[in-house]
C-alpha cells in the first residue's frame, strides 16, 4: 500500500509527549514539528492513529501538493489530481483553506477556485456543513491538500455527555499524564476532578481501552476506505484488569454524580472511586503512593483569582500532611498560584494553550 504523510495535530505545546507517544505506538519514524507530529504511513495507519491516539486532536492525510502563482492555476492543477482514489462523488466536502506569504492571498476566493475544481471533475457537492473537509494551505505559493480524517476532534471519545465548567479535554489530560511518567501501573488521584476527566483517562489507559472505539471517523466516508479491514481493526487489543484503581473528588456534589456517569459509559466504573470531598480534606486513597494530578480553577474564567491563593495554599497543606511519597502534577496559568500552594516544584514544563489561556505543568516529589 503507497505511503503518503500523515500530520497529527498536537495541542499547542504538547508536541514532545505526542511524539513520544507515536513512537511508542510503533509507527515509523515520527518526527516532532511545530503544531504536530508527522511521519509516513499508509490508510491503516491513518486509521490506527485515529482509533489508537490518546494525545493527538486531528490525523490529516497528505493527498496532493504542487506550485500556483494564481487562482487560475489553482483551480486546473486541482483538477489533476487523482481525487476519485479518496473522495467519493455522493459525499459533500468542505474546503478549508489558509494562505500565507503567496500571491494567492485570498481565502474565500481559492476556496471557490477547488471547489469548483472537484465539483467539475467529480461532481462532488460543496457544503459548509459536510464532515468530509478538503484542508488546504498555500505557503510561499505551494499548495498543499490534506484530509481531515478524523471528523470531529478526538478528544471527543463518544462517551463523555457531561462536562464541568473549564474541562480539561482528554486529549491533553492524556499527554499530561505521560508526562507525569503514568504507564497504567500507578494510581492516580484528582482531588478537583470535576467531570472526571484524568481519573477516566487514566483508567482507560490501564485497561487497555482504545480512545476511538465508541465514535465515528471521517475516513470512513472516503473512497480509501475498507469497512472489512477496519472492522478488525476494532477487534484487536485485549481489555485488560488494572492493578490499581484512580479516584477523584470535588467538593461539588453534581460534577461527582457527572464524573460517575461519563465512568460508567466509558465502561471504567469498576476501575474508578469518586467522592463528594473539599480539596483541603483529602487524604490518599490509596496505601499505594502515585501520581496526584489537579488542574485547579484559575480565576480567569472561574471566580476571583485572589481567593485563589487560600483554595491553592489549603490544597498544597494537605498534599504536604498526608501524601508523602507520591509524584505531584498541577495545572495553571499563573507560577504565583503555583507557588501558593507552598509545593517543591521543579520549574514547569512549556506553556500549552488550554481554552484562550496559557497553562503550565508544575511537578514535584513529596519525600
Amino acid at each position: 500500500m503507497k505511503k503518503f504523510e500523515i500530520f497529527l495535530v498536537a495541542p499547542p505545546g504538547l508536541e514532545k509527549p505526542l511524539a513520544e507517544e507515536v513512537r511508542n505506538a510503533g509507527f515509523s519514524k515520527p518526527k516532532m514539528m511545530p503544531g504536530g507530529v508527522r511521519f509516513r504511513g499508509n490508510w491503516t495507519d491513518v486509521w490506527r492513529a485515529n482509533l489508537e491516539l490518546r494525545g493527538s486532536v486531528k490525523v490529516l492525510a497528505r493527498v496532493g501538493s504542487f506550485s500556483a502563482m494564481s487562482l487560475a492555476a489553482l483551480e486546473k492543477r486541482s483538477k489533476d489530481l487523482s481525487w476519485v482514489q479518496v473522495l467519493r462523488s455522493e459525499i459533500p466536502i468542505k474546503v478549508d483553506v489558509t494562505c500565507r506569504k503567496s500571491k494567492i492571498y485570498h481565502a474565500g476566493a481559492a476556496a471557490e477556485r477547488i471547489g469548483k475544481a472537484l465539483s467539475d471533475e467529480m461532481g462532488i457537492t460543496i457544503s459548509s456543513s459536510a464532515n468530509v473537509t478538503v484542508k488546504t494551505r498555500i505557503e510561499d505559493n505551494r499548495v498543499t491538500f490534506s484530509l481531515d480524517t478524523s471528523g470531529e476532534r478526538l478528544h471527543k471519545r463518544g462517551n463523555k455527555e457531561a462536562v464541568a465548567k473549564a474541562p480539561m479535554r482528554e486529549s491533553m489530560a492524556a499527554l499530561f499524564l505521560r508526562q507525569m511518567g503514568f504507564d497504567g501501573s500507578q494510581p492516580v488521584f484528582d482531588p478537583m476532578c470535576g467531570s472526571g476527566t484524568f481519573p477516566i483517562e487514566a483508567a482507560e489507559i490501564a485497561a487497555g481501552l482504545a480512545p476511538g472505539r465508541s465514535r465515528r471517523f471521517a475516513f470512513e466516508q472516503l473512497a480509501s476506505f475498507d469497512a472489512a479491514i477496519w472492522s478488525g481493526m476494532r477487534q484487536i487489543g485485549t481489555r485488560c484488569i488494572p492493578e490499581q484503581k484512580f479516584f477523584g473528588s470535588d467538593r461539588d456534589a453534581g460534577a461527582i454524580a457527572m464524573a460517575k456517569g461519563n465512568a460508567s459509559r466509558a465502561s471504567v466504573s469498576e476501575f474508578t472511586c469518586f467522592s463528594q470531598l473539599n480539596a483541603t480534606d483529602i487524604l490518599p486513597p490509596t496505601d499505594t503512593p502515585g501520581i496526584v494530578i489537579v488542574n485547579p480553577p484559575y480565576g480567569t474564567r472561574i471566580g476571583n483569582k485572589k481567593h485563589l491563593y487560600s483554595v491553592y495554599a489549603g490544597l498544597g497543606a494537605a498534599l504536604k500532611a498526608h501524601f508523602h511519597r507520591w509524584h505531584v502534577g498541577l495545572i495553571t496559568t499563573e507560577t504565583g498560584l503555583a507557588r501558593a500552594s507552598g509545593l517543591p516544584f521543579e520549574e514547569p514544563g512549556p506553556p500549552v494553550a488550554h481554552g484562550g489561556l496559557k497553562v503550565r505543568l508544575f511537578k514535584c516529589y513529596l519525600p
